[in-house]
């Protein structure tokens, strides 16, 4: 009896003990439930009732009755960081990151939470200072305030943080210089046991202190690129033996580099490049363990190429364009084993160039572009593999050398997502069309995998960055799981056991397949416009139209030597471009689809257009120099072309891939837009937008249309408005990381001389003459990449600023435009460079001949 009493106490405890569980702590609830009024927007639909705990809403991780933790990254959350929530005195983690409608300035108040280890809000819209009582949360581990709106100067009372690891404050607006302690107040150089400081993509300014690192620290990341820092490198850095990534590049730092960074020996990355460094080149010799190397763009002494070198053997990438080297390269940099790219350009490299037959097997790029090199070793079939790019050498300059390493092969980044329903008959109705049709998850799992990706313990390297992960926009949210994997199962054993049938179905579809192409591809042809356009009976700027000529692959067979490597002229995502010569003498273009290409299997034949796009001219690859007003008539030309296609052409056409390998130059250099692979033309019922896949090369992409999949003509004002900014800076719109247009605002100062952006404008352009328009150039320029499509002019009111720029430097644009017409009525007849798809002058024509595949 007395058993049966003592069991019945305990259930009866345990019973009273899962009622106490279960039961939130009001307090908590109520901040909770107040919560649900502040954030309009984004919420699980699971924050029901009154017990947050007890109900396990979404987000929400409790202990004895207390929040201990609100998880909600990547919720598409709308509204305010409310004061309130600092009344979760329990609370051990805060992660609202990714949450772009996340606004307003984080309260002061932040300071009661003060069991909290991990603050990360990565990647909202918060702004205003960083309030200084976040230096009263003694527990904290991790603080991430990354991406946001942040300004004024980086609290000094972050030095009050002895428990905090990571602290990372990149990609914000934060400014004035690096906080140190004194006597009275504190300063990141007491944060002994962080081991990441990233501080890069702000506003930050003076010298570096020599205060701010020592031998105590245990710094493994030190990220301050992209700043205003001057004054030199503090020699104090080399004291701090645990560093393995260091990045001080686009600061304008100078001075020497200091010789005890050669003491660092777990270096692994050094980013020095785009400052003002005097003195010599550093000795590294010691740094065994060092990847990557870049010193770019700074005024080191004179001097040959360092043979230390040769010794780094964990090196995989070294850069060192424009830095006075001027020697021989030693063949012996090439038989580092792990190597992979090296970047010498635009020094005063000489001599005989030879990579050596011992070289690394790794090795994928050369570059050694605009130097003094008057031969090159070449051993053919030796290094088929490796890019060699020897444009700008007298090699090529002098003896007029066509080979492939006297071109400056450049390749944009081509983005696209995934169609909307990849596989869209493989899986069953409660699964998602993914490539393994097996993956879902309920919100908790979305943002546990938005929390670990905003908590990197390495940064990926720059040319991987940004890197974001957006859950908000993830629809299958389930808690079945195990149902989904149980169908997944059950789907592969009938897929197995039907496999045998399925391939004999698809045997007897390929043929009705092959069929159908063929029958589509005669409709497609009937029904292009661009088929039938008369190049000799323009009107104006109206098309007519006539009929096109078609080719043989017989006929294309012969006119390429059989498509014989020494006639190919360049490579895309559509495949191979082929140089070749009608029995008339007209050279053409022949674009063959590679195998496997997604583009279609028709071979396109195009007029061949000698002088190559602008990037290439901005590359020194044509060498043709482009002065200011030239650089004016050719975003003229092109800004003429896309307004054209907006607003005169029926139905409008968004061309959706802007840039400039699509802007073709002829031998007049009139501007030709080019490549209308991914154009998407405006219906009547498509006025506003287009709601499609989102298409485009990375750089140039609206991030508009990359949020929203809303296309509109604004997503190519956009990336014309890069294209400016590259026609300006000779740039491309991403380099090593770095995003043109972010650069040109960090380092734009309408008060000063060319808005102060001299360092970064390309040399070509003829610095040091009057650059009249300039600053109105630069003006549209910004406004044409506004973040909301429409704070963006129209390609139309563009074309007009830019007529008008041409004015104030001297021209009139509508006679130089009749000048165009007039004289290139023979030779605008779409020459096509070899990365385009089809090509449109303003005042000519646009052929499209074709070929069915054999």
């Amino acid at each position: 009896m007395l058993g049966l009493r003592i069991k019945v106490f305990l259930l009866s405890a345990l019973f009273q003990f899962l009622i106490i569980a279960a039961v939130t702590n009001p307090q908590d609830a109520a901040i909770l439930k107040s919560l649900k009024d502040i954030i309009v927007d984004g919420l699980p639909p699971n924050w029901q009732g009154s017990d947050p705990c007890g109900d396990q809403w979404e987000g929400i991780e409790c202990s004895r009755s207390r929040v201990t933790a609100i998880t909600l990254s990547s919720m598409g959350l709308k509204g305010s960081i409310s004061g309130d929530i600092t009344g979760l005195s329990e609370l051990l983690t805060l992660d609202l990151s990714n949450n772009k409608g996340l606004k307003g300035s984080l309260p002061s108040s932040i300071e009661n939470l003060r069991k909290l280890t991990n603050l990360i809000l990565v990647g909202c819209s918060l702004s205003g200072p960083i309030p200084d009582s976040i230096g009263s949360l003694q527990q904290l581990v991790f603080l991430s305030l990354n991406s946001n709106s942040f300004i004024g100067k980086i609290p000094a009372s972050i030095g009050n943080l002895s428990n905090l690891y990571w602290l990372d404050l990149t990609d914000n607006q934060l400014d004035g210089t690096i906080p140190v302690s004194d006597e009275v107040s504190p300063g990141l150089d007491m944060l002994v046991r962080t081991g990441h400081f990233h501080l890069g993509k702000n506003k930050l300014s003076g010298r570096i202190p020599e205060k701010l690192f020592s031998s105590d620290m245990k710094l493994i990341h030190v990220l301050f690129d992209s700043n205003q820092l001057t004054g030199p490198l503090p020699s104090s850095l080399g004291l701090v033996k645990t560093l393995e990534v260091i990045r001080f590049d686009r600061n304008f730092l100078f001075g020497t580099v200091p010789s005890n960074l050669n003491n660092l020996t777990n270096l692994s990355a050094l980013f020095l490049s785009n400052n003002r460094l005097t003195g010599p080149i550093p000795n590294l010799t010691n740094l065994t363990t060092l990847s990557y190397l870049d010193m770019s763009n700074n005024k080191f002494d004179p001097s040959p190429i360092p043979s230390w070198f040769s010794t780094l053997q964990s090196l995989t990438t070294l850069t060192m364009d424009r830095t006075e080297l001027e020697s021989e390269v030693p063949a012996t940099i090439f038989s580092l084993n792990l190597l992979q790219t090296v970047d010498l350009k635009q020094n005063r490299l000489n001599g005989t160039f030879d990579i050596g037959a011992s070289h690394s097997s790794q090795l994928l790029s050369i570059n050694l572009q605009s130097n003094s090199i008057t031969a090159f070793t070449d051993r053919p079939g030796v290094y088929k593999d490796i890019t060699i790019i020897l444009a700008g050498n007298p090699i090529c300059l002098e003896s007029g050398d066509r080979k492939d390493y006297c071109r400056a092969s450049e390749r944009d980044s081509l983005y696209s997502t995934p169609p909307n329903n990849c596989l869209p008959t493989s899986c069953s109705s409660d699964q998602i069309s993914s490539p393994t049709c097996q993956d879902s998850f309920n919100r908790t799992g979305i943002s546990m995998i938005g929390y670990f990706l905003s908590n990197p313990t390495y940064l990926p390297p720059e040319e991987f960055r940004p890197l974001f992960f957006i859950g908000s926009q993830y629809l299958h949210f389930t808690g079945e799981t195990r149902r989904s994997v149980k169908s997944t199962c059950i789907g592969v054993i009938i897929g197995t056991a039907a496999g045998g049938c399925v391939l004999l179905l698809l045997l007897v579809l390929a043929e009705v397949y092959a069929y159908h192409r063929k029958r589509r591809a005669e409709k497609a042809n009937d029904q292009n416009p661009f088929a039938h356009w008369d190049q000799n009976k323009s009107s104006g700027s109206i098309p007519q139209l006539k009929g096109a000529r078609c080719f043989s692959f017989e006929e294309l067979n012969k006119y390429t030597n059989h498509f014989s490597d020494t006639n190919e002229v360049g490579s895309g995502g559509y495949g191979k471009v082929y140089r070749a010569t009608l029995p008339s003498g007209q050279l053409i273009a022949i674009k063959r689809a590679q195998h496997g290409s997604m583009q279609g299997e028709q071979m396109l034949i195009y007029e061949y257009i000698p002088n190559g796009s602008v990037r290439d001219s901005l590359s020194g690859k044509t060498g043709i120099r482009l002065d200011w007003l030239r650089r004016l008539k050719i975003a003229l030309g092109a800004a003429r072309g896309l307004s054209y296609l907006h607003e005169l052409a029926d139905p409008p056409i968004i061309h959706r891939d802007v840039k400039s390998t699509n802007i073709m130059l002829d031998e007049r250099l009139t501007a030709k837009v080019a490549d209308f692979g991914l154009s998407k033309p405006m219906g009547d019922s498509d006025k506003d937008h287009i709601t499609t896949q989102v298409k485009g090369t990375m750089g140039y992409l609206d991030p508009e249309y990359y949020m929203t999949n809303q296309l509109t003509e604004k997503s190519d004002v956009y990336s014309f408005g890069v294209l400016m900014l590259e026609i300006l800076t000779g740039r491309r719109p991403i380099e090593r990381g770095k995003y043109i247009v972010r650069e040109i605002k960090m380092a734009m100062d309408k008060k000063k001389d060319l808005y102060n952006l001299y360092e970064i404008l390309d040399p070509t352009i003829g610095l040091g003459t009057t650059l009249k328009g300039f600053e109105k150039f630069v003006d549209l320029s910004l406004r044409c990449v506004e973040e909301s499509g429409a704070d963006r002019p129209s390609m139309s009111e563009v074309v007009k600023e830019i007529e008008y720029i041409l004015q104030l430097a001297g021209l009139n644009p509508n006679a130089e435009s009749a000048a165009s017409s007039a004289d290139y009525d023979d030779a605008s007849k779409g020459y096509q460079h070899p990365y385009g798809n089809e090509s449109f002058d303003y005042s000519g024509g646009f052929p499209a001949s074709k070929i069915e595949p054999q």
